[in-house]
């Protein structure tokens, strides 16, 4: 009695909430099934299924709730474009990794080619990057065995696997804390003991994406670019470091691209993954999903006539969604100001994108067509280090930019960046650095260029000309092309945090 009691009283109290209140009418129409029969009640109208349903995709009929023919094909052809739609959702953050690993087998063998930039350019195609450090990509493979990476002093590195799911830091986030050391990263199927002398790292897959940022030294990305090729090496475990054969590709003004396929051949980059990799390194409710739509490890991936024409629908409506999710969002938590054109990339705040046992499904697909590398180091900010950063989507009336249109953005006095800040412009169909005139699509104070106004605050400008006199202050857009930008704050302070200082909205220069 007392546990009834208990459980009236709760529920009562969650119904004054609002928590269970039904969304739709409870009650249900009783209808009797004829003919009637000595055993016959009558039953809810909505556990039965009509002769004719009309729904958005089209008349379903039963006969007595048994489904013709017609109706088990149209709905299968639904179920079917359905998942592979939600497989595009569910699967981007691999599709974006396999990118990096297909256009790295261009160069050369896994564990040997690495391309190195000593400040990025325009040429290349890759989400998000910035031109203020020097990049290195690596494809590590674990197929062979477990493999000891060298790392230099002073970077900021990182490896995360091949469905982007995070594996380590290493360098200044990492357990050396910046001053170098040996890894060992071990694959998913290994069983011996971890040899003491090493971090050591398990990967849930045997591809694995490698990441180092270095810095440059008042502008010169020389010594950097020399500690890293002095000192990073990787070989596999059981050998020494003559036996690594890293080679650099410098793509410095190169053309290369590290962006996964938005159309049908989605599907065959996924496959892909799947017959590499272990099952146990995804979830099996994804691959419960990619097995529906004929992609399953061990098997061949052939759809036919049908299934073809599906996919490539699957592969457009999939793409678009992650379109709107990305520049359109609904999620509350998107605009970092109220009514502001500002937006946070990393919706929720959690390297694996889950809230409360909850996995945040737009936010994932979100960051994973905008950006590259999850780490939880870039989701706990710290006072005076690291990075923090916002993305500007559109300008004060909630307009997207447009490229043939000037803009400014006003930094008041006091930026709250212990070291720079700086905004990068990106073109709104490839993600990329916006292809222009200007090698580098940046703005940074690291520039001793840069015009401050006598109060100490900043205007910065965006067009496709300058305007007269503030050419140090201005990053050129192209007319005709969609763009935004990222606004970076390197060693972010207190003033950042608690929102006591922010920059302007991206007003339209009439």
């Amino acid at each position: 009695m007392i546990i009834k009691y208990s459980r009236n009283i709760i529920i009562a109290g969650l119904l004054c909430s609002g928590l269970l209140t039904p969304a739709f009418a409870e009650s249900p129409k009783m209808i009797t099934q004829k003919p009637v029969m000595k055993m016959t009640t009558p039953i809810p109208e909505n556990i039965t299924a009509p002769d004719k349903l009309e729904t958005s995709i089209g008349t379903l009929t039963f006969e007595d709730g048994f489904p013709t023919k017609d109706t088990a094909q149209k709905v299968y052809d639904q179920l079917d474009f359905q998942r592979a739609v939600e497989s595009v959702m569910m699967t981007t953050p691999g599709a974006s990794v396999h990118a990096f690993a297909k256009a790295l087998r261009e160069l050369g063998p896994d564990n040997e080619a690495a391309i190195i930039w000593p400040r990025m350019d325009t040429k290349v195609q890759l989400l998000t990057p910035n031109t203020t450090v020097i990049y290195l990509f690596l494809w590590m493979d674990l197929k062979k065995g477990p493999m000891v990476m060298e790392v230099p002093p002073k970077v900021l590195g990182l490896i995360d696997d091949h469905w982007f799911k995070y594996v380590t830091d290493f360098g200044l986030a990492g357990p050396d804390k910046g001053k170098g050391g040996k890894y060992l990263i071990l694959p998913p199927d290994y069983k011996g003991d971890e040899p003491d002398g090493y971090h050591v790292a398990k990967s849930a897959t045997f591809g694995n994406w490698l990441l180092i940022r270095g810095f440059l030294e008042n502008g010169d990305a020389a010594p950097g670019l020399k500690n890293i090729k002095d000192n990073f090496k990787l070989y596999p475990l059981g050998k020494t470091a003559s036996d690594s054969k890293v080679t650099y590709h410098d793509m410095s003004m190169k053309y290369i691209n590290t962006i996964h396929a938005s159309d049908v051949t989605f599907f065959d980059h996924i496959n892909e993954i799947v017959q590499y990799e272990p099952n146990a390194a995804q979830n099996p409710e994804i691959l419960g999903l990619l097995a529906s739509i004929g992609i399953e490890k061990g098997k061949p991936f052939k759809p036919d006539a049908r299934m073809k024409k599906i996919l490539k629908d699957a592969a457009n409506v999939g793409s678009a969604a992650s379109r709107v999710v990305l520049y359109r969002s609904r999620d509350p938590e998107a605009p970092v100001y109220p009514n502001s054109g500002w937006e946070a990339p990393w919706i929720g705040n959690s390297s694996t994108f889950e809230k409360d046992g909850v996995s945040l499904i737009d936010a994932r697909t979100r960051f994973h067509m905008y950006a590259t590398g999850i780490t939880p180091a870039m989701v706990t900010p710290k006072v005076g280090s690291g990075t923090q950063y916002i993305a500007g989507m559109r300008d004060s009336k909630g307009r997207p930019f447009e490229g043939s249109k000037t803009y400014k953005v006003h930094l008041p006095p006091n930026v709250p960046a212990k070291q720079f800040w700086a905004f990068t412009v990106y073109d709104v169909q490839t993600r990329s650095m916006l292809q222009t005139d200007q090698r580098f699509p940046e703005i940074t104070s690291a520039e001793k260029s840069v015009q401050k106004n006598t109060d100490g605050s900043y205007d910065v400008y965006f067009g496709p000309k300058a305007p007269k006199g503030k050419e140090s202050n201005w990053v050129q857009t192209v007319p005709g092309r969609g763009w935004h930008m990222l606004f970076r704050l390197y060693g972010p302070e207190q003033a950042w945090f608690d929102k006591t200082w922010r920059p302007s909205e991206v007003e339209l220069v009439e």
